[in-house]
Order: C-alpha cells, then sequence, then structure tokens
C-alpha cells in the first residue's frame, strides 16, 4: 500500500519531517494518482467493486442546488474509500434479493467542490434552482442553518448519499419514495419528519436500518446521507477530482 511504504521509509531512514511535509506530501501524490485515471490508494470505484449500484452524480449535472455542474466532478464516477464499498456492498446483498438496490447520489466530494458551494452561497442573488431545493430557506440563511459548510465529511471519503431503488418487470429502476427529494432544504428531509407518509417514513426506516446495521452513522437532517462510523480517513479532507 502506498501509505505504508511512505511510512516504511520515513522509519527505515530514520528522517525527520515536520508533519505539515508529510501531510502536503501525501496529498501531492493522491492527486498524482488521480491525475493518471485511477482512484488514489485507499479509495476504489463503487460501480466496480459493488454489485449491481446506480450511480447518478447530481454534481455532475445540473440538477442540484447550484444548477450547474459542481468543480471537481468530470465524470460521473463514484469514488469511495475500500472500507465504505465494503460496507456498501454488504448493504446491496441485503437487498438484492428483494428486488432492491442502492442507488448514489454522491460520495467521496473534492475540497474544490465544497469550495464551490461556498462560493455559490454566498452569492445571495443566485437563486435559480430555489425553487426545487430550498423553497422554505432564505439563500442568506443556508450557513446559519448547516446546509452549506466549508467542510464536508464527504471530502474524507467515507461519507455518502444514497437511496433505495427497486426494478421493475422491464428491468427499470425506480426510486423509492422518501418523502422529499435528495438534496431538499427541509426539515421535511429530517429521518424523523413526521409529515410524510407512512410508507414513505417506511422506506426512509428501511434504508436507515440497513445503513446502520452495516456500520455506517445516519445524519439527523438529511435522509439519504450517511457516514461510515470506522472511516480510514477521519481527519483528511482531500481534494483530487473525480475522474
Amino acid at each position: 500500500m502506498l501509505l505504508e511504504s511512505i511510512s516504511g521509509f520515513v522509519k527505515s531512514k530514520k528522517t525527520f519531517f515536520p508533519a505539515f511535509m508529510i501531510c502536503w506530501f501525501i496529498q501531492y501524490l493522491f492527486i498524482f494518482t488521480a491525475m493518471a485515471g485511477n482512484p488514489p490508494d485507499g479509495f476504489v470505484y463503487a460501480d466496480e467493486t459493488i454489485s449491481g449500484v446506480t450511480v447518478e452524480l447530481r454534481y455532475r449535472t445540473d440538477d442540484n442546488f447550484v444548477g450547474r455542474p459542481i468543480d471537481g466532478y468530470e465524470a460521473n464516477r463514484c469514488i469511495i474509500s475500500r472500507e465504505t464499498a465494503q460496507a456498501l456492498s454488504n448493504v446491496q446483498r441485503e437487498l438484492k434479493p428483494f428486488g432492491f438496490a442502492l442507488k448514489i447520489f454522491d460520495a467521496y466530494r473534492p475540497q474544490r467542490a465544497v469550495n464551490h458551494f461556498v462560493r455559490w452561497a454566498k452569492d445571495v442573488e443566485d437563486t435559480e434552482m430555489k425553487v426545487k431545493y430550498y423553497p422554505d430557506v432564505e439563500k442568506r440563511d443556508l450557513f446559519k442553518k448547516g446546509y452549506i459548510a466549508e467542510k464536508s465529511s464527504h471530502s474524507r471519503g467515507s461519507a455518502v448519499d444514497v437511496t433505495i431503488v427497486a426494478m421493475d418487470p422491464e428491468g427499470n429502476f425506480k426510486e423509492l419514495d422518501m418523502g422529499s427529494g435528495f438534496d431538499f432544504f427541509s426539515p421535511k428531509s429530517w429521518p424523523s419528519n413526521r409529515s410524510i407518509g407512512p410508507a414513505q417514513r417506511a422506506h426512509r426506516m428501511l434504508l436507515q436500518s440497513l445503513m446502520v446495521t452495516n456500520g455506517f452513522v445516519p445524519y439527523p437532517e438529511e435522509w439519504w446521507h450517511f457516514t461510515l462510523k470506522n472511516e480510514p480517513f477521519p481527519e483528511t479532507y482531500f481534494d483530487f477530482p473525480i475522474q
């Protein structure tokens, strides 16, 4: 493994490296590897490791709260930490016998994408997608209410935004009705919200139960967002592009 090789080199040479230099060097190697067209060490492509998963990276498209593709999303390829992929595979394995599958809206998110969100949020005049994504929230309040932040757990590589899809007789997948759409900024998207119907609450409960059972921690304000409990890079925010 790349990180193990670096650690071994430093120990074998008894060389002193300041912590900031080591962090910078590791980040450089991650970016260089990603530019070569492969996920960095410790990361994998979801579609190559999770059988039957569906990927629709909304931030690669215009269909998101910003209304345009987001910096760093250069391909519709879902990248996640290897440990997260294994945990999602376990969820997928439990869903498959019932004709269900996971659909991923977002996973690893480059820091440059988060920076894009921050720039957009500061431009309070740009409200092109307000009706669809944040009709009940004033854009100037997005920071205060926690919908936009300068750091995201997604940039650590082990947070995912997911839903469940069902396969129809023709082999097409349709999302289960969760009561609100992905990235809908509203208390209606809280997993505990009771204003939605019983079937929608049941769908949310199914998703959350499966994810928690397989090692994920839910986010109390977004039914779709989960972070691997034992994430491998808990203190590192990566910025390599998605290619």
